[in-house]
């Protein structure tokens, strides 16, 4: 089973991705801003893949992608971003980040299987 670190400072959209990766069988641990998650991340070695908001507080989804690409560059995490953001200048910024993949919100589940198969996840 695989393990996701799902990163939204909304605790509804949380529980939406939550019940859609739930279904896709990942093992799922939560964060709600960029800080919480690069310590869950050194807290749990087994994170697969993760799942990154842009917009939030404390640290925001792109800082978070950037340090997390640095102290974690030994890991082979999978990140898609997932977010309101649909300009393809902040598209482009994050795929240079290191995202994976990039998931507009409002989403459905198939778009999320998708975009986990396309990068390689499923």
């Amino acid at each position: 089973m695989k393990t996701l670190l799902l990163v939204d400072d909304s605790p509804t959209v949380r529980h939406i991705e939550r019940v859609i990766l739930g279904r896709m069988g990942f093992e799922i641990i939560e964060a709600c801003d960029g800080d919480e998650a690069l310590q869950a991340l050194r807290e749990h070695p087994q994170i697969d893949v993760v799942l990154l908001d842009w917009n939030m507080p404390v640290m925001n989804g792109i800082d978070c992608l950037r340090r997390l690409r640095q102290e974690f560059a030994e890991r082979e995490l999978k990140v898609l971003m997932c977010t309101t953001e649909h300009e393809l200048d902040r598209i482009i910024e994050a795929m240079e980040a290191g995202a994976d993949e990039y998931i507009m919100k409002p989403f459905t589940a198939d778009i999320v299987e998708g975009k986990l198969t396309g990068a390689g996840v499923l």
